[in-house]
């Protein structure tokens, strides 16, 4: 696979951006403006995007020694499902080098892929596609763990703690010393700090003990399905799509005289994902504002009503799985499938002389126990967000709710104590108030470019004015009847947000339909601002 990145374009020089510091006299100088802790989609985002920052000093710690994106789905026949505009940077800046048709381009793939005529690309391609733009841009660094994160409030820094983990592979802007694996352990500081470690596997207390090589997440699936084709039963616990493609892909390989599969889910149905035009409008910067306005506790009520949107099953694929089912009853011929809705595990347990496991389940609606007895359990059961140990040095200058979970503001700022005068931003842990487009690749490029954004005091990129039919909300009422909402001007401080700031909380005349708190209206000047500028400029 090439490494090498598209030849620059010949464009305007763009002027550095600046990066404003506290206002505090520090005599110590950041080794960079911004660091990220891990390395998946979307801080690769955030580190594209920043790429096209002339003047930002950032750089990018992955524990793994190369990119990798859910190797245990990268399944045949899969794909994303999202549009292929939906890369590390289109919906942000389609001028960008990093972009899914620039990658094409490098790889002499575009004549191809014209004539494939999908929006929705290969789940492998995607992989690649991220891989490729990992491995071309300068700040990132495989190999890296970072152990701690902590707040220096003298010299107004992050410090982290940065420990090789692997040397890393060799590409075209590796440093030497990180080839040849001089270094162990180094200090890095920055002004500000983005956690991009993403969400780990989800086992269900009913498994609690039981986890094996038999009973296992649907995270490692690709790399241990061949051990399952010998067994005479396999069970698949759980309805999302991660669920509904090993449940396709063990059916595609079924020896139905040997072998008898089943599917559980506590949802009442194998529904289909929510996807008409209008509802996924619920994906779009403009819900996400809304959804970010409401009390706490609407949000927590909301969050799991909303399953379909993002845990329900990619209408292909259910197409696929009955048209497998139906072509095999031609003739009397047997499914060898039992598949089993609103059915819930409550507890799990090994038969130790037949190597089996019991699954001890309830039907919801009739209120119903019963006992299904597998030789294997895939758990296609979702994946959470943690509060990584790294962040432990930190942990009284965190301001959690009362579920013990990052209070984050509109801008992805986790809230802090006021001495904290850097930013500690987070990525795709903010399901609690952000909704469910957090971990939705669609919108990983604002989010970043929010981020940039912030960071740069509002002089990275321009962000998208209001765009959604939809009005989230209730609209402004003027003279005694209701009318369609105008994006107004809206100004708030820029400076540190801490617990009960005014700006962590967006203003309500307007609901989804205003920019991010302290952001300027569609009609201002980052309406069409597109290069970055410096600070102090006449334009702020």
């Amino acid at each position: 696979m090439s490494r090498i990145p598209p030849e620059p374009r010949d464009e305007p020089p763009r002027t550095p951006v600046t990066v404003p510091a506290s206002g505090l006299p520090h005599p110590e100088a950041p080794d960079y403006d911004v660091v990220g802790v891990g390395l998946g989609p979307f801080n690769l985002s955030l580190a594209a995007l920043a790429d096209g920052l002339p003047g930002l000093r950032a750089a990018f710690f992955e524990q793994a020694p190369a990119f990798t994106w859910h190797p245990g789905l990268l399944l045949e026949g899969t794909t994303l499902q999202v549009p292929f505009l939906a890369d590390l940077v289109t919906l942000i800046d389609p001028t960008s080098p990093w972009s899914f048709l620039s990658y094409l381009q490098a790889h002499d793939r575009l004549f191809r892929f014209y004539l494939y005529e999908r929006f929705h690309i290969p789940r492998r391609e995607y992989d690649a596609y991220c891989r490729w733009v990992a491995e071309g841009l300068q700040s990132t660094h495989f190999g890296a763990r970072v152990e701690a994160v902590r707040w220096h409030p003298d010299a107004g820094l992050f410090r982290l703690v940065v420990r090789q983990t692997a040397p890393p592979a060799a590409t075209a802007h590796a440093e030497p010393s990180d080839r040849a694996g001089t270094w162990s352990t180094r200090v890095v500081t920055a002004r500000h700090v983005v956690l991009g470690i993403g969400t780990e596997p989800t086992m269900p207390p009913a498994f609690a003990g039981v986890a094996g090589d038999r009973v296992f997440h649907s995270a490692y699936y690709r790399e241990r399905r061949t051990s399952l084709a010998g067994l005479s039963h396999v069970a698949v616990v759980g309805s999302g799509q991660s669920g509904a493609e090993v449940f396709a892909d063990l059916l595609r390989n079924q020896q139905t005289a040997a072998q008898h599969l089943t599917w559980i889910t506590r949802t009442p149905a194998f529904a289909p994902m929510e996807y008409s035009k209008l509802g996924l409008e619920q994906f779009t910067p403009d819900y996400v504002r809304y959804f970010h306005g409401l009390e706490q506790g609407r949000k927590d009520a909301l969050v799991p009503a909303q399953w379909q949107l993002y845990k329900g099953i990619d209408a292909d694929t259910i197409a696929e799985i009955y048209d497998l089912l139906y072509e095999r009853t031609i003739d009397g011929g047997d499914e060898a499938v039992t598949l089993l809705p609103g059915v819930s595990v409550q507890s799990a347990s090994l038969d130790g002389e037949r190597g089996e496991t019991v699954l001890d389940c309830r039907h919801d609606d009739q209120n119903r126990a019963f006992a299904l007895t597998t030789d294997a359990v895939v758990l296609a059961t979702g994946y959470a967000a943690r509060r990584p140990a790294l962040l432990d040095p930190m942990v009284g200058l965190l301001a959690l709710d009362d579920g013990g979970r990052f209070q984050i503001d509109a801008r992805y700022r986790i809230a802090t104590d006021p001495s904290v005068t850097g930013h500690l931003y987070v990525q795709n842990a903010e399901l609690h108030t952000h909704g469910v487009g957090a971990p939705d690749l669609g919108l990983g490029a604002w989010r970043a470019a929010v981020i940039l954004d912030d960071l740069t005091g509002g002089h990275a990129y321009r962000l998208p004015p209001p765009s959604a039919f939809t009005t989230f909300g209730a609209p402004p009422r003027t003279g005694g009847s209701h009318h369609a909402p105008r994006a107004t001007a809206t100004t708030a401080p820029t400076g540190h947000v801490g617990p009960g700031s005014a700006a962590a909380s967006p203003a309500a005349d307007g609901g989804g339909r205003r920019e991010p708190d302290g952001a300027r209206d569609a009609a201002s000047d980052r309406g069409v601002r597109r290069h970055p500028v410096m600070l102090g400029e006449a334009d702020r």
